[in-house]
């Protein structure tokens, strides 16, 4: 049974990648993960932020922007000893990761906007890192700012960045855009050797004691795969990089589901934070049980099977679906 997939070009023992998260913070919890199966590891995020106060103060940054306008910023941004890895332990981290480990390492950079933090991206690649995700969060409060703007300063960042290192850079993106598959397509003529979805958006909630805006984690469920299911299998077709399913993956069927949909790799997360790295072998045993169940000798041959170009009623992933269920339920 081949499991053996190819992600940004780097050779997968199979396609269970573990997403950006604190796995990558210590060898022997990475260490841990690849002994139970996983094929490469993200890391955690290095922030734009956390790079620009490496290179200047955070007190020359604020104050180059009326004072009044960023009292609470200072206040409600971590400050950077807060930071787990700072930018310098970060790079260190990459290289005893690269040491210990068989698996490929895969730094990410988090940013939304072009600037002197791109130029890290070459030190991450000096660092041994095998690929770099690109997380382009930026949330849009400025009435004036357009969203062709928005997209062309991340299609400025994401040639920065390519054009900065030789290693394979990947984009994560957030389902919020008007025409995702346009952008995919910009997107990897910029530069990216693929794109990966989706990024989540983790909400604020408001403290009714302290009335004060307070963070707030809430771990995905299987119910999020629905969505990138759909524009996996928009893209597929489309993309000559590589596609990545990040969010909603707790079971092995939601890996196969993924794969059918044009994935070449699944990022798990949310389900390593609830139940530890050995939960990556009973997935594996599950993919594995699937294929044999259904005659599929190579994992290569479920790839996009469903996506929108070689799925039977293809109607299915666009509006003709909308229709049919809601009026499905006015009955």
């Amino acid at each position: 049974m081949n499991l053996a997939t190819t992600y940004l070009g780097l050779n997968l023992k199979n396609p269970l990648v573990v997403g950006a998260s604190p796995y990558g913070d210590q060898v022997d919890g990475a260490r841990r993960l690849e002994d139970a199966g996983a094929a490469a590891i993200v890391m955690r995020s290095l922030f734009e932020e956390q790079i620009d106060h490496h290179q200047r103060s955070l007190h020359s940054l604020l104050d180059m922007t009326p004072a009044d306008s960023l009292v609470r910023a200072r206040e409600f941004f971590p400050s950077y000893e807060e930071y787990p890895l700072t930018p310098n332990t970060y790079l260190e981290q990459i290289s005893h990761l690269k040491g210990s480990l068989k698996i490929p390492i895969i730094a990410s950079l988090n940013g939304h906007q072009p600037g002197a933090w791109t130029d890290y991206a070459h030190k991450l690649e000096q660092a041994g890192a095998d690929a770099i995700e690109l997380n382009l969060y930026h949330l849009i409060t400025d009435p004036l700012m357009s969203g062709q703007q928005v997209e062309e300063d991340m299609l400025e960042t994401v040639r920065n960045i390519s054009g900065a290192v030789k290693i394979p850079v990947a984009a994560k993106l957030s389902a919020y855009h008007a025409a995702p598959a346009q952008f995919a397509l910009a997107l990897e003529k910029a530069g990216a050797k693929g794109v990966v979805l989706f990024n989540r958006f983790y909400q604020p909630d408001f403290d009714l004691e302290t009335l004060e805006v307070r963070p707030h984690l809430q771990l995905s469920d299987s119910s999020e795969l629905l969505l990138r299911l759909r524009w996996l299998a928009v893209l597929s077709p489309q993309l000559k990089g590589s596609l990545a399913c990040s969010g909603g993956v707790h079971r092995a069927e939601d890996v196969i589901k993924a794969l059918l949909a044009g994935a070449h790799a699944v990022q798990i997360v949310s389900l390593l934070l609830k139940e530890g790295p050995r939960v990556m072998i009973p997935l594996l045993a599950g993919i594995r049980r699937w294929m044999e169940e259904n005659e599929l000798p190579d994992i290569n041959e479920l790839r996009g099977r469903l996506n929108l170009r070689r799925c039977p009623n293809p109607a299915a992933h666009e509006r003709a679906n909308y229709i049919k269920v809601l009026q499905s339920r006015s009955q």
